[in-house]
Parts: structure tokens; sequence; C-alpha cells
């Protein structure tokens, strides 16, 4: 059972490959907001309801932050630490770890990176995965080669701070070198997608490959959070306003079809109604057609829970204002793809699927998932694409 980022899928899979044949749930947990963190208790009172006679085991952020609070539990077995949960000895086993194939998923999710040495006040994350380091080049392109060679079609690179990746390896290469080094590696994969980018750190190389290769996905979810400045400085985000802009025009100019993605956070500490004004504009000042919008939580040991709140009201209000936002640049942007062609990763029930900058499609025949048809694009809603496969 995985909560939380892209990441905890990557590793809840490899999770369930070593724990198969057992009478045991493994609930991974996610620290990233104070809700999550009780979304992560009440999924270990439902596993306990669903399995009674279960091994109920609990890792992640949140146990990783709280382990006694967790091992507390009467419904928890045991408690694996965050940096143990990929280890097969941490689940009774002497053999090496298993190949994870993502059966039942139409994409697989690589880890390429993990941890995080920034100290954004509003996230505990570090403390949870602890500091940045690099899964080495060769190891990330043999895993992707055996998981392009079990039928996967498209392979999502996730970590806690992608854009740090390779300062902690020999010669200290960058993302965009590991981008590199996968396609040449591995040339029969179709579709490379990254998962959420620190603006700041898209170095040159990166920036020329999802730009001009075809292979890697026209869509970039960046971190953004918010588009005053005075916010980001007290956000302690390394980007400004200006920069977060440059850089979509950048990326729009050299490849039009580049779909945005965002985090935003409505109603951080101390923001009144000008500064939130500003990042209410950088949804359409960068076309944000993927939206991640969370109203501000108050995380429990993070610096910002001790700055001046905003009132939790007026949070959520400036979220649903920015989801509005976001809603009319996504509706605008399924709108102009109408009469063209899209190459579409089919999903499950068969008839769903994802475009190449992730728009979600729905095709009027049904094709096995994980396969990738050519669709024309004959309608839109305000959410989705319609497509009649060719």
């Amino acid at each position: 059972m995985s909560l939380g980022c892209r990441l905890n899928i990557a590793e809840s899979e490899t999770i369930r490959a070593l724990i198969v044949g057992r009478d045991m749930v493994v609930v991974n947990s996610c620290a990233v907001t104070n809700e999550a963190v009780k979304q992560t208790r009440a999924a270990i009172r439902r596993a306990r309801r669903d399995r009674p006679e279960a091994e109920i085991v609990v890792t992640g952020c949140a146990a990783a932050i709280d382990p006694a609070g967790f091992a507390a539990m009467p419904e928890v077995t045991r408690v694996v630490a965050n940096d143990a949960k990929l280890a097969p000895a941490s689940w009774g086993l002497s053999t090496p770890l298993p190949a994870t194939l993502f059966t039942g998923h139409a994409r697989a999710f690589v880890e390429v990176q993990n941890g995080c040495d920034h100290a954004c006040t509003f996230c505990i994350i570090p403390q949870g995965r602890g500091a940045s380091r690099s899964i080495p080049a060769g190891a990330v392109v043999d895993r992707i080669a055996a998981l392009v060679d079990a039928g996967h079609r498209e392979v999502v690179l996730t970590g806690v701070d992608v854009t740090s990746y390779g300062h902690d390896l020999p010669g200290a290469p960058m993302l965009g070198s590991l981008v590199e080094r996968i396609l040449r590696g591995v040339p029969k994969l179709e579709r490379l997608r990254l998962s959420s980018l620190d603006s700041v750190e898209i170095d040159d190389r990166l920036f020329d490959l999802v730009t001009g290769e075809a292979r890697v996905m026209p869509h970039l979810h960046l971190s953004l959070q918010a588009g005053n400045d005075l916010i980001l400085k007290r956000m302690k985000r390394r980007h400004s306003r200006a920069q977060a802009v440059a850089l979509v025009e950048r990326l729009k100019a050299a490849r039009p079809a580049i779909a945005i993605g965002a985090d935003l956070i409505a109603g951080f500490p101390t923001e009144d109604e000008a500064m939130f004004a500003d990042t209410l504009a950088i949804v359409a000042d960068c076309a944000i057609v993927h939206a991640h919008i969370f109203p501000y939580s108050p995380r429990t040991g993070t610096p910002a829970a001790r700055m001046p709140q905003v009132d939790p009201v007026i949070r959520r209000d400036r979220a649903a204002r920015l989801r509005a936002a976001a809603a009319i640049q996504r509706r605008d942007g399924l709108a102009a793809q109408i009469g063209a062609t899209a190459s579409v990763l089919v999903e499950r029930p068969g008839t769903r699927g994802h475009a190449a900058d992730f728009a979600d499609v729905h095709l009027s025949t049904s094709a096995e998932p994980g396969t990738i048809v050519s669709a024309t694009i004959t309608g839109a809603t305000d959410t989705h694409l319609i497509g009649t496969t060719v």
C-alpha cells in the first residue's frame, strides 16, 4: 500500500516482490503534510480491519520521522526504517534484490536519486529521507533495459530531488548526462518521462534533450511552489519568479508542444492578497496545464509552522482560485489539440491513456494496456481529450 510520491510507488513495487507469497501488508507511508500522516494512520487501521491475521509492517517517511508513534499503534506488527526498506534482510531474505517489473502498470518508475540536501521551510521530507544520494548511471541503464525487455514502453525517472542527481558520484555528472546515457544505452526505450524537477537545476544538456529529443516526453513538472519572490524567499526556494517564467518561455520557444505542470502552495504563512495574486498570475504566465495545488498545511517540526499563519478558510479559498485558473489553462490547452494526432500509452481499462504531453485521452475503441497507439483527437472536454484510434 503506497501513499504519497512516485518514488514511493517505485519502492513499493520492489517491496511487493520481496514479500510475495506472505500474509503481510506493507504501508509505505508519506509525511509531506500532517494530513498525509493522518491518511497513513487511517490506512493502517483499514488494513488491520481488512486483513486481521496479516502482519502489518509500516515504512516510509512518516514512519522514519515518528517510528515510536507508529510502533505503538496496536495494529502495527513492526516498523522498517526508510533507509532499510529495500534491503532483502529487512524482509527476512538473504537473496539479492529481485527484479521488479511493475506488472499491471502501463509505465514503470525508476528511482535515480533519493534524499534532499535543501531546507525548504515547509518541508519535513529531508528528515525522513536523509541526504541526497544518486544511483550510478550504469545501474539505472541496466534497470531500464530490463524493464524494456519485459515489455514496458514508458519509464519515469523518480526521486526526491531528481535535478540534484550526480553531485555525489565520481565526476559529478548532472541529470542531463544521465538522460543522455539512458537514451544511448537503451535504444528500444520509446518514452522517457521525468518526474518533478527543480527549475533552477535544469542544466543545459537536460534542456537540450527535453526540447530536442523525441523520446523524452514533452511534459515537465516543475517544483515552483509560489509566484511571489518574498514568499519564495521565506520558503527558502532557490529560484525567483522571473527565473521560472523565463525558463518556461525558453522551453516553449524551443518545443512549443511542451506541457508544463507545477506544484503550487496556497496560503503560505505571511502571504497577503497581493502576494497571492503573483502566484495566481503565474498559472497563466507559465501556461500550467497540470497543476498540483495544495492549501498550505502546517507541518510540525518545520520552520514554516512557526511563522504567522494565514487563516485556513483563506487558504482553502486561494487554493480553489488557483485550481480554477489552472482548469482554464488545461481546458484551453486540450481544445487546441483537436484535429491533431497523438501517441497514446494505453492504460487500464483499455480505453484510457496518456498522450506524450500527459494529457488524459479517452479512446473510441479498446486497446491492450501497455501498448502505444496513434489516435486522431476528435474532441475535448474540460479535463480530457477524445481520440479515435488510427
